[in-house]
This record gives structure tokens, sequence and C-alpha cells, in this order.
């Protein structure tokens, strides 16, 4: 009788010994096993761009470097004497005016704009004259013309009216000399009355 208990009881211990040894093992960590498992932690997506391209990073603008374009260059100024005539084209009359040009380069443009227009009671000997392109280099200022057939004049505007350039630019103490071309070329005559001199000299 007791020996039948005690093969019961260890038959008991080995039943029990057998179960614990079926038990699977804890995976470590970071192993898979084969099996695609949610492990319950979320890894964040990369910034994905937006139909834009964008990644979603915020552009800074620097307010130092913005340019206004609204702003307007400061202008430079002169007051000169500029020579028109009467209705009977007599004698000439200087008057005194301001004219404003962005650089100084731009200056004999401007005086050559003033002189085509005239003063009321005045008569620009000019104001029908097409400016091509005006210069000056090493002292001789280039100016190059074009001269419509209602620019034209008789002897005695011709006359004047080549004075009254002569007079306007030979004001400015860095011009020495005036070469008056006609259409790019030097042309012995303005409006083929008055001789024309290559270059005048002050």
């Amino acid at each position: 009788m007791k020996k039948t208990g005690w093969m019961i009881l260890m038959l008991v211990f080995m039943l029990g010994l057998a179960g614990c040894g079926d038990k699977p093992q804890a995976s470590a960590p970071g192993e898979n096993n084969g099996n695609n498992t949610d492990t319950g932690i979320t890894v964040p997506d990369a910034a994905e761009p937006d139909s834009s391209g964008a990644s979603g990073a915020v552009e800074t603008v620097d307010p130092e470097n913005t340019e206004n374009s609204s702003v307007e260059p400061e202008m430079l100024t002169s007051t000169i004497k500029v020579y028109f005539t009467d209705d009977n084209l007599d004698k000439l009359t200087a008057v005194e005016r301001e004219i404003s040009y962005p650089a100084e380069t731009d200056k004999y443009e401007a005086a050559f704009t003033a002189l085509q227009t005239a003063e009321p009671g005045t008569l620009s000997l000019w104001n029908k004259i097409i400016l091509r392109q005006v210069e000056l280099k090493d002292g001789l200022l280039t100016i190059d013309i074009t001269v419509p057939d209602e620019a034209r004049l008789g002897a005695g505007g011709e006359a004047l009216a080549v004075d009254a350039l002569l007079q306007t630019f030979f004001q400015f103490d860095e011009v020495k000399q005036l070469e008056l071309m006609v259409d790019g070329k030097t042309e012995e005559t303005l409006m083929g009355h008055v001789e024309l001199e290559h270059p005048y000299s002050k």
C-alpha cells in the first residue's frame, strides 16, 4: 500500500515537470520570431511634402534684404540758361530753367529737352528736331540728331538755331568742344544754309 502511494506521488511530480518544459519562452527585446506583431511603439513618419513640393518647413524672410521697388532714385538738378527766339526770328532770348536728371551723364539730354520746350512768348528752334544720341568724352560733346522736313528753317532761323545750341551747351564748364552730327554723319550744313564746323570750339 505504501509502495503504490509512493509511485502515484512520483508520477504526479514527473507530469508537473513535463508541463513546465512545454511553456513558450519569452522573446528577447527586438526579436520578431517570424511573427509580424504590433509592439505598441509608434515611430513618427518623416515629413512628407505637400502638393506644392514643400516639406513643411517655414521659410523666414529677412526684412533688411527686401527691396522697395517704389523708391525712386534721387534726382540731380541744375539751373541753366536756355535760348529761344521770337515769332519774327530776329534774336535769341535767354531763359533760366531748372533741369533734373538721374545721373550726370543724363544732364545733356535734359538740357536738349529744355531747349525744345519754349516759354510763353518765345519760340523754340529745336522743338521738332529728334535727338538720336548725346555723349561727352574728353571735353568733346557729340550731339547726333535727325532733322525732319517739318523742322527745316530758312537761313536766318538756321543760324539762330545753331547759335542757340552752342550757347546752351557751352555754358557747361566741362564742354570744351561740340560736334553736331545729322543721322550719324558730319554734314556740311544743318538744314542746307549754314555751314557747320567740325567740331565747334569755345
